[in-house]
């Protein structure tokens, strides 16, 4: 995980096991006396790509700083309904009350890097790249970015800082592309690329004539999306975006858009079903 993973997933799991634990497990303490130490297991319920083990170390070592832990799987690696993912050993009460929080990580992060990962493949005879959008979980911004890398797709921009997206509200406001791409340029700094947002041929033409780094193609049909391609003839990137799905997007990769973004990568992804196991 990158300095950036890391640093949000230690936030986040202080807010995670503060909003479920509280001021303690009242069920596990009253039950399990504080000596105990047993060994347990994390398992697949499901083919997928797994993602987040890190966090969930992160979790059980924060309620155990002797945990004992030991991967049996890499992250970004694809495993079968039955895996064995991670073995472990700490404090009874540590394994108990760290559970279900440290499932709620992996399990969506595995499940992002799962969906990304059909899409990346589905592609992948295509010079065209996956990228993720902003529609993440509120806060998990740099996890759910971490595990869509994980499963083979790509980070589109982290937030509003970091690359310039004009979209059809600032082109309105701005009272068109052009005005739109020239109040931008005189107020960032050089290097950082501007895309623009079209969803007509007119649009696109205008997204040239004023020198945009990145084209998108909104919610374009195919031979539209064929004709800008045409129109664009290799003067910026392009990318394709909106109502993407895995049903159409070898014919949107076959046009020849350098990029796809895809929302459902992170904002409808389910879960990957996996279970922790206390040995005896």
């Amino acid at each position: 995980m990158n300095k950036h993973a890391i640093k949000a997933a230690r936030k986040l799991i202080e807010i995670a096991l503060k909003d479920d634990v509280g001021d303690g497990d009242i069920t596990t303490n009253s039950i399990v006396p504080a000596e105990i130490r047993r060994k347990a297991k994390m398992v697949a319920k499901a083919d997928g790509v797994i993602a987040g083990l890190p966090v969930a170390e992160m979790v059980f070592r924060k309620l155990d700083p002797d945990l004992i832990w030991n991967e049996l799987v890499k992250e970004g690696d694809k495993v079968k309904n039955g895996d064995v993912l991670v073995e472990f050993k700490g404090s009874y009460r540590a394994l108990l009350t760290g559970e279900r929080t440290a499932l709620n990580f992996l399990q969506r992060l595995s499940g992002i890097a799962t969906m990304a990962a059909k899409y990346a493949d589905a592609v992948k005879d295509f010079n065209t790249t996956i990228l993720d959008t902003r529609k993440t979980l509120p806060g998990f911004n740099r996890l759910d970015k971490y595990a869509v890398k994980t499963g083979g797709a790509s980070n589109h921009r982290h937030g509003l800082h970091d690359m310039v997206m004009i979209k059809d509200n600032h082109i309105e406001v701005a009272g068109g592309i052009t005005p739109a791409v020239l109040a931008v340029r005189s107020n960032i700094s050089h290097g950082i690329k501007i895309e623009v947002e079209t969803t007509t041929l007119a649009q696109v033409q205008e997204a040239i004539a004023v020198k945009a780094d990145i084209i998108m193609l909104d919610n374009m049909d195919i031979e539209t999306m064929r004709k800008s391609i045409e129109l664009i003839a290799g003067r910026a990137k392009i990318e394709a975006s909106g109502n993407i799905t895995l049903d159409r997007l070898r014919e949107v990769a076959a046009t020849g858009v350098d990029f796809i973004s895809v929302g459902a990568l992170t904002h409808s992804v389910s879960a990957l079903d996996i279970s922790q196991r206390i040995e005896d």
